[in-house]
Formats: C-alpha cells, structure tokens, sequence
C-alpha cells in the first residue's frame, strides 16, 4: 500500500506537508520522501523508513525546507517523491497504488527510446514510469488522463508543478483522493491526501473528495476540476475494514462506524458463550466494540500493541520482516486471559500464519480456557491486483484450506464462496483446525456490503469475489 499528501498555500507549507505526509504511516512501511517548489526550484528528501519511523527520519530535513507548494508519499514499493525536466518543465511526482503491467509498460517506453534513471529493488520505479507516460501527451491533464489508460492496477498520482499539484484519482476509485481546505478564513491553503483524517489537527477542514478519473488543479486561489469524474466507482471495500484509519471517513462513511456495524452483524448472527469480547489492535478493536454492544458480552483487552517502534504487520513485504512485526508488538494480559472463554474479532485472515502462530498461541500459553475467533470479512480468495497487499493465490488461508481438501490447485473456487454449501463449511472447518482455536465463522458478505453502506456495484469486491475491472 501507500499513500500521498499535498499542500498549496500561499506561505511555507513545509511544516504541514512534513506532520501531513506522516499522518499516512499507517499505510507503508518502506520508503518516504517530501519534494517542494520555492524560489531557490525543488528541494526534494526521500529515504527508507523500514527500520524506523517517518517522522524520526525526516525531522531534520523539513526544517530546511522552504517553499509554498509540496507533495509526500509513504510507500512500500519505491522510493518517491521524484523530480523530472520534461517537455512540460520541471515537476515532481508521488504515486499510489499497483501497476500489474509494469514488465509491458516498461518494454514500451524502452522500445519508444526512454531511459530510466530510478530503479527500486532492481526494477523501475512506479513514480518514473507514472512521470514517462504523462510525457507521451499534449499537457499534463491529457498527458494523466492517458497514463491511467494505460496502466492495468489502480494509481493515483500527485503532480506538482509551478501552476500548483494536479490530483488525480484512479480510474475507477478504488483508492481516495480527499480535498481539505484551511479553517483560517484569511489563509489561503489547500490540501489533498489519500486519508482524510489528516487534515483536522493540522487546521484543515474536508472540502470534497475528487471523483472516480477525475483530474483537479489546486493551487492557493482554489481547486479547479480539469477532467470531470467518471462515471462508475469501485472503492475498496478493505479500506473500511482494514486499511484506513479509524477516523477517516470514504465518500462520507466513517471507518470506525462501518467496524462497529460489522461486528454488529457478527454478533447477531452468532451464539457462542463466552466471558469477554477482545480485538487484535488496532485494526480488530472496532470490529469487537460493535460485537459487545450488540451481544452484551463485555468487552476486555486481552492483548494490547506496544506502539513505539511497530507498525502493521500486514504491509511489510516479506513474511519474516511481518511475522517479527507480529510477535513484538502484541503483548498478552495474563490477568485479562486466564481460564476465561474469549470471542476475538479481527479485521480479516489473510494468510492465518500470524493469526495461528503468534496471537492463538500467545492466548492459550497465557491460559485461555476457550477462543472463538470471528473475522470482520469473509474469506479472502483472490490476491489484490490493485495495491501491494496480498500478492499471490497461494499465501491465503482460504485457497490453503481449498488445496488440502482438494489435494490439489483448483482454478475456480466458487462452489467455495457460497456460505450455504458443504464446501464452504469444509473450507472454514479446515481452516479452524490448522489455526487451533475452539471455533471460527467469518462475516457474510452481504453484512459487508450492508455495514459499510454502499451498493455492492459501488465496491471492490475482488478478494472474495474476484470480480474485476482493469
């Protein structure tokens, strides 16, 4: 994953571009940059944040920066912002998201005389490749509007340049853009971020949020739409579940409202007794809160996150660098735990490894007389071919779970999607066992789709469905 911010403002905006970009850390954990537009041209800063936090990395560099206009990003992929001389002049880049046809794009752009000067972990950068193909066009807008024609995934990008930062949203939504604009009715300020929640304690209030291909210039005197939103929208439903901030909202619906509703509905349709409610900080603590006000059963912390140094252990790119993320940053209450039955509610299993090895197990050493855990989606089956999340079929619990039962590979897992039939039961039985725990039942899909408040051809829906649009 990863995410992008940037302000426009009429003074030195390198003190919120700095606190803005890092109110994104919760989206990556590999590289961060900051590039700005003064007088003196662009000061640009990127560095690995893998090892340590954002802020800790760039606090010395923002304070000698100067200039009215910048963009930042937080990303685990590559290494950006980037700067570029063009046909168009100089500008800087930040982009966001997945392209799955980067091999075929790079092959074009090499094939058409285009030399890439920087690479990420031996391959071309995303924010390079983004900068190459807004150059095969007449201006910048044509030149974005093309790009995302090209690319297969889903990007949003932020160009900045001497007329201000060009937002533009990817194609189909599945990722936001928000617009905020400054509370301080005499300053002349704009900013524009993946989450939202960074604007309010940087005195920024929620403007709108940009449209589904939709092309904005902000600069100091206001945010102009140069290409007007699309028509179909397709966000991602785990950004409600997972990825997002508690206190951001997308088109309007709160993330921590949508998690209460969903352990809400986990709790109506479940019987199981038990003595307490717990989460898997942070993301898993909405989703128990709603299971204890609608069922009654009390809600305790049976595990807490010691959060100095740790972030999600869901966004690193390998499983070593995630399950040590994992077994440090969860600290068991042994008070809390013994000899009590225990309902835990987490945002999703994905690959079930952490979950079985390093949380399961931390509950029964510390004297857990029962676990039932309830995950806030169904079962996810498909890989994201849209962000860095999950990258293939075979890591997920659910397919590992089919290709045992199967004793083999199967290509299509539908008879195992639908909730009534025996597979599905086989599937989520199997996967109960190899995790250890006294039960396990996931949330219907249709409860998703109902507690975040959309329709359903609204959202993404392709880690359980693996129905896609490029």
């Amino acid at each position: 994953m990863g995410g992008i911010f940037g302000v426009v403002s009429s003074e030195n905006c390198a003190k919120t571009l700095f606190y803005g970009t890092d109110y994104h850390s919760h989206l990556g954990t590999e590289n961060g940059g900051m590039a700005v537009l003064g007088a003196k041209g662009f000061y640009k800063t990127v560095h690995s944040v893998s090892q340590v936090q954002f802020k800790s990395r760039f606090i010395d560099d923002y304070k000698k920066m100067e200039g009215c206009f910048g963009i930042g990003a937080i990303d685990d992929e590559t290494p950006q912002p980037l700067v570029f001389r063009s046909k168009f002049g100089v500008y800087a880049v930040a982009a966001s998201g997945l392209i799955s046809n980067k091999n075929k794009l790079v092959s074009e752009l090499l094939n058409e005389g285009v030399s890439f000067g920087e690479m990420a972990d031996g391959g071309v950068n995303n924010a390079e490749i983004v900068a190459c193909l807004i150059n095969r066009g007449d201006n910048i807008v044509e030149g974005i509007a093309s790009m995302r024609g090209a690319i297969e995934g889903s990007i949003c990008a932020l160009v900045l340049t001497a007329e201000g930062i060009y937002a533009a949203r990817d194609k189909f939504g599945r990722f936001p853009l928000a617009i905020g604009k400054n509370k301080n009715q005499g300053k002349k300020s704009y900013v524009v971020a993946t989450e939202a929640s960074s604007f309010e304690n940087l005195g920024y209030e929620l403007l709108q949020f940009i449209g589904p291909g939709e092309i904005v210039l902000l600069n100091p005197e206001g945010v102009k739409s140069m290409k007007p939103a699309g028509a179909e929208k397709k966000i991602c439903s785990f950004l409600w579940i997972y990825t997002g901030y508690p206190s951001s909202a997308y088109e309007g619906i709160s993330v921590e409202g949508t998690r209460e509703r969903c352990g809400s509905y986990l709790a109506k349709r479940d019987n199981v007794k038990a003595d307490f409610v717990s989460g898997i900080p942070d993301s898993g603590v909405g989703h128990a809160i709603g299971y204890a006000m609608e069922s009654g059963i009390p809600y305790r912390r049976a595990l807490v996150k010691y959060t100095p140094g740790y972030g999600r252990s869901y966004t690193p790119p390998t499983q070593e660098i995630r399950d040590l993320v994992a077994t440090m940053k969860l600290c068991a209450v042994r008070e809390v735990i013994k000899g009590n039955r225990i309902i835990i509610c987490d945002d999703s299993i994905v690959r079930g490894t952490q979950l079985k090895n390093l949380t399961i197990k931390k509950l029964w050493d510390n004297g857990a007389k029962e676990i039932h855990v309830r995950p806030a989606c169904p079962p996810l089956m498909f890989p994201c071919i849209y962000a860095s999340s999950t990258r293939t079929t075979g890591e997920l619990a659910g397919r590992k779970a089919i290709r045992a039962l199967e004793g083999k590979e199967i290509e299509n897992p539908s008879e195992y999607l639908d909730t009534n039939s025996v597979k599905y039961t086989q599937m989520v039985d199997w996967i109960c066992k190899d995790l250890n725990v006294t039960s396990l039942k996931y949330l219907a899909i249709e409860d998703m789709i109902s507690a975040i408040g959309l329709p359903a051809d609204q959202l993404c829906l392709h880690c359980w469905q693996g129905k896609s649009r490029v």
